[in-house]
């Protein structure tokens, strides 16, 4: 995540820590109830990912995916990186290895959205 991408997390964790909310989450082991204590900032990012109502509640969505290979070429495209003679004749297998490992092309988008404020970065 970029540097805004996180700090946006930080002030949506600081609301939630806190908040007036006598929220805390209880962690268990082997099926007993070993702690409940507020979560931490990795803990509340997990579950806003994964619990979607849970992030709604705090006014926050967080949606990672795998760029497909066609969002990979249009990354190429807007870094200029088709300037390389005879790339047109390259397999799709070169111009992935070409991806990965010459020009870092990324591979996931991570898109953050808190209170109508929506922040894009891509990460390799």
């Amino acid at each position: 995540m970029n540097k805004e991408q996180q700090e946006l997390l930080n002030e949506v964790y600081e609301n939630y820590w806190n908040s007036n909310s006598d929220e805390e989450k209880t962690f268990q082991y082997e099926g007993h109830n070993i702690e409940t204590r507020r979560m931490t900032k990795d803990e509340f990012v997990d579950m806003v990912k994964t619990d979607k109502e849970y992030g709604r509640r705090w006014g926050l969505k967080i949606e990672e995916r795998e760029l497909s290979l066609e969002e990979r070429m249009d990354l190429i495209d807007k870094m200029h990186l088709r300037s390389y003679f005879g790339w047109q004749t390259w397999s799709v297998e070169e111009m992935e290895y070409r991806m990965n490992n010459d020009w870092n092309i990324p591979t996931r988008l991570i898109t953050i959205t808190y209170n109508d404020k929506t922040i894009e970065s891509y990460e390799i």
